[in-house]
């Protein structure tokens, strides 16, 4: 079959939405459709149950409710229902107020800039907003999504000098998790350092009654936005935790909601063959032969895009990388996903990707329309956007003729509304994919698992500290008198860390083995 006829057979569009997926250049064979009939049967009745309430993630016992944040009339409930729409009209009524000057800085004058305090999801989803639609915005966002103490300094530095008029998003579910409580810290210690109240400045966005939502109470923070149980930070960004930071910013929620709802009605259709979300799960399941053998490579070509890539590394990795199948076997389940954007890549791993290794499939992004005006020609009838299209062609071809198979998604330009399609499209295949090879997309048993073991050092990390003398000791003398003997390298780098951070002086030797640390 030539390549315009495959094009043709294996493309799908949805005019009434300028939105199409094509998936001709992975090769699926009909063979394969009709070997995957049942699974995908079965995951069109999973998802199905999901929507309908059934309980998705067990470790939590609750359900997953995404979904219904950009369709309320899909909630299970009444109530449910009246707190979506509730939670909306909550939302741009305190952006409203903020913009207007009604809800105003102590200093009576406008809040000018926000800062949004989250990790995970709660960091990913709006910066992804933020970077697309930046050019809308009508308030600066800065982030701090990480633990860095440096990173804080940095971000702090950048909102002087109108830290006086800076609005402070917490974004947490539980309130416990540690980055988030500790850039929350850090950021009411700064506050106060410039003589600033900083619960006047402060918005909780998390659970009922959480730790956080509590302290919020406690502290008598400026506002509070209710984050709900059913919805996992990945898939949050339909949610308060992504609508607040982007009404603030001026962005229209309604159609970013609107984009999403309608991705949904046309990726409900039960016929595999016109569900854009089951065609890239199928892509997916293909290429790494339902085991996860081939990476994601996610290639958007526009800035405004930049961002997709890590977005979809959490929502796909966090979501499909499972030791354990819904039947209890070791499956070891994922798909690996990396990405920059184009024509980025033409100068940096697109040669590893045609020559090297074919461990990938690459997933091309277009967006049709080059910018909002005219353009130059920077060569001969050639303009910036002609170059960006070739680039993107070209490197599609080169990849195929290479063996590598590729998907593209097609939109008309950025903007809220194609951005909730996009969303919604990655959110339903993940959860279709999730169905396909068995695994709960729906729980982190692996996040829980490094914030004990992050837990553990801490708790040695102190033993350390209580061990530390005037006198020179290593590394093995200060283990085995705190009861750490088996584990001198940990207290080793406990050690390290402190001599690092002003809390230990380190006299090197030879070899770590010889090294001594005091007070």
């Amino acid at each position: 079959m030539n390549s315009w006829n495959k094009y043709n057979q294996q493309s799908l569009r949805y005019p009434h939405l300028e939105f199409s997926l094509d998936n001709s250049r992975m090769d699926m064979t009909e063979d394969f459709k009709e070997q995957m009939a049942t699974l995908i049967q079965d995951a069109f009745a999973d998802m199905k149950a999901l929507e309908s309430g059934a309980i998705a993630n067990p470790d939590e016992e609750r359900m997953v409710g995404h979904y219904w944040l950009r369709n309320s009339d899909l909630a299970p409930t009444a109530a449910l229902k009246n707190q979506i729409n509730q939670d909306i009209i909550d939302v741009q009524d305190f952006a409203q107020k903020v913009h207007s000057g009604e809800i105003t800085a102590p200093n009576g004058n406008k809040f000018k800039q926000i800062l949004l305090i989250g990790i995970g999801g709660s960091a990913l989803g709006p910066q992804l907003v933020t970077q697309a639609l930046d050019k809308e915005a009508v308030m600066p966002i800065l982030f701090f999504d990480n633990t860095d103490p440096m990173g804080m300094d940095e971000t702090f530095a950048k909102l002087n000098p109108v830290i006086t008029e800076t609005l402070t998003l917490v974004v947490s579910k539980s309130g416990g998790t540690p980055e988030t409580r500790n850039g929350m810290l850090e950021a009411k210690n700064y506050y106060e350092s410039q003589g600033l109240k900083f619960a006047d400045y402060a918005v909780a966005i998390t659970g009922l009654d959480s730790k956080l939502d509590k302290f919020a109470v406690a502290e008598g923070w400026l506002k509070r936005f209710e984050m709900q149980d059913w919805v996992g930070g990945r898939t949050s960004l339909m949610s308060t935790v992504g609508l607040v930071p982007a009404a603030l910013q001026g962005f229209d929620i309604m159609q970013l909601l609107a984009g999403a709802r309608d991705m949904d009605i046309e990726t409900r259709k039960q016929n595999a063959d016109d569900n854009a979300a089951m065609q890239l799960a199928l892509a997916w399941y293909f290429s790494g032969d339902g085991q996860g053998r081939k990476d994601m490579v996610i290639l958007p070509y526009k800035d405004s895009l930049g961002l997709m890539s890590k977005y979809l590394q959490q929502l796909v990795m966090e979501s499909i990388g499972k030791k354990y199948d819904l039947d209890g076997e070791i499956v070891h389940q994922g798909i690996a996903v990396y990405g920059n954007k184009g024509s980025t890549d033409q100068h940096a791993y697109v040669q590893q990707l045609r020559d090297g290794v074919a461990n990938f499939f690459a997933t091309f992004i277009e967006v049709r329309e080059g910018r909002d005006g005219d353009s130059i020609m920077v060569e001969d009838s050639f303009n910036c956007a002609d170059y960006l299209q070739g680039f993107l062609r070209g490197t599609r071809n080169a990849l195929y003729e290479a063996g590598r198979g590729s998907v593209t998604i097609s939109l008309p330009r950025v903007n809220a509304y194609t951005l909730g399609l996009l969303i919604a499209l990655f959110e339903r295949a993940v959860s279709f994919y999730a169905s396909l090879v068995n695994v709960n997309a729906y729980h982190q048993p692996g996040v829980e698992a490094g914030k004990s073991a992050a837990q553990v050092f801490l708790d040695l990390l102190a033993a350390v500290k209580g061990g530390l003398t005037n006198a020179d000791q290593t590394a093995q003398t200060i283990a085995q008198a705190i009861g750490y003997a088996e584990e001198v390298e940990a207290v080793y780098h406990a050690l390290v860390h402190l001599a690092s951070n002003g809390e230990a002086n380190q006299t090197l030797g030879a070899k770590p083995a010889e090294d001594t640390f005091k007070i």
